[in-house]
């Protein structure tokens, strides 16, 4: 049986880079409980101090098929490339001059909502399929392929 997977991502604000990768991967953020209109009230319902509001986020993939994509408030900030990272199939089924002018499309897009673009790697080996590499609004990189 194939296990589900989660995303965890340690940040400094949850809930704006869950905002952001729910935008860029066409996620949303998980509802609040049930009887909830919000998280904020769920939170307070549950003691929670306001202070403390904004220690964890998720998103969700709307059609279920995707990982949820957990973040959590740390005290430390980035320091060096990530080891792992999310590689957004932003061009399926397309290539070359296709291919990449896509990619630029949806880098523009992201940068619009605090992404930064780190560097472009053209068509050619070993893969024929050209790629970006970008990072979020905390700086963990990922590619748009």
């Amino acid at each position: 049986m194939a296990q589900e997977i989660q995303v965890t991502f340690d940040c400094a604000d949850p809930a704006g880079l869950a905002t952001f990768w729910a935008l860029a991967l066409g996620y949303r953020v998980q509802d609040p409980p049930a009887g909830f209109e919000s998280w904020e009230a769920a939170l307070t319902a549950m003691g929670v101090p306001p202070e403390r509001h904004n220690d964890a986020s998720a998103v969700v993939d709307s059609d279920g098929r995707g990982p949820r994509l957990y973040f959590q408030r740390v005290p430390e900030g980035k320091e060096v490339k990530n080891r792992v990272h999310l590689d957004v199939r932003a061009a399926p089924g397309l290539t070359g001059d296709a291919r990449m002018a896509a990619l630029e499309a949806e880098a523009d897009r992201l940068v619009a909502h605090g992404a930064t673009r780190l560097r472009r790697q053209e068509p050619g080996p070993p893969s024929d399929a050209g790629h970006l590499v970008m990072a979020d609004p905390e700086g963990n990189e990922f590619c748009l392929d």
